[in-house]
């Protein structure tokens, strides 16, 4: 008798990831930034603005999130965009402010590396390079990410399946660089209600597949200031890592991703919602950096 299709066993040609494979390490990852713990029992909470405007804008901003207790200041200093007429970013000023930033409210800082041009300039300012979306493909960057051995975030690309994003996390870390941390930003699908469309599938099964951590971008993965505070505690539930969200201190007028841009406001309830949440799940919020104790 003839096996049916269902009890033929798929035979794999292409190979399997080595480092990022959960079977290659059975212990979390832990990615430790100035005592930030990537992967452990306590929320990452990054949050700041879209780019990287102006210092009152920045450093507004950057002490209202840290206020509310966030852990990781995020600015973009470069920008990539659709259309080359909109803004960029200050380049090497943005990151010079994000650097003064750090030293306002000792929040380690995160920012997007776009070219492998400018991996060691970043890495002298930023404590956590960004790899964005468009850019997890870029391979010579993805090498230079690994060279750097700098801490890197490195988020799904909108069109990728898990698969291709584990293999864009072996490029970093096949050059030894262990200090990977995955972030989920919602991927493009028919839907246009919405920016994107938040996989939080991907969580419980990146966790499975993988010993690295997992985190969420519910304001990219939405594209829409009032979805995002419940899309980020839905992304805590299913068992993310940390969160990374976009906050300005006047989203109306920001020149970059306002409409998704919470108000500090906002910003301050969803942590203190995230306070009730986190045991909920067996998890805690971090305490606030030792300097702003």
């Amino acid at each position: 008798m003839e096996k049916s299709v269902c009890e033929i066993p798929v035979q794999e040609n292409k190979p399997a990831q080595k480092l990022a494979a959960r079977r290659y390490d059975s212990q979390n990852t832990i990615v430790d930034v100035d005592g930030i713990r990537f992967g452990d029992k306590e929320l990452v909470i990054i949050a700041g603005p879209c780019a990287v405007e102006s210092q009152e804008q920045l450093f507004t901003t950057a002490k209202q999130v840290a206020g509310s207790g966030a852990n990781i200041l995020r600015g973009g200093a470069f920008k990539p965009r659709t259309s080359p007429y909109s803004f960029r970013g200050l380049e090497e000023e943005g990151l010079e402010l994000l650097a003064k930033a750090r030293t306002l409210t000792g929040l380690p800082v995160i920012t997007e590396v776009m070219d492998t041009r400018y991996v060691k300039t970043v890495s002298q300012y930023a404590d956590i390079l960004q790899i964005g979306s468009r850019n997890m493909n870029n391979y010579p960057l993805l090498k230079e990410a690994g060279l750097s051995k700098m801490p890197v975030l490195l988020k799904r690309g909108m069109n990728a399946t898990i698969d291709e994003l584990l293999w864009a996390a072996e490029y970093i870390l096949s050059h030894g660089n262990e200090k990977v941390i995955l972030c989920e930003r919602g991927i493009r699908t028919y839907e246009t209600a919405y920016r994107n469309t938040l996989d939080l599938n991907a969580v419980p099964m990146l966790r499975h597949l993988t010993h690295l951590p997992v985190i969420v971008d519910p304001s990219h993965g939405t594209g829409i200031r009032w979805m995002v505070s419940d899309m980020a505690k839905a992304a805590i539930a299913a068992g993310a890592d940390g969160l990374m969200m976009e906050v300005h201190h006047d989203p109306e007028a920001a020149l970059c991703d306002g409409s998704q841009s919470l108000f500090p406001e906002d910003f301050e309830k969803l942590m203190q919602d995230l306070q009730l949440l986190a045991p909920a799940v067996g998890r805690k919020m971090h305490a606030p950096h030792t300097a702003l104790v």
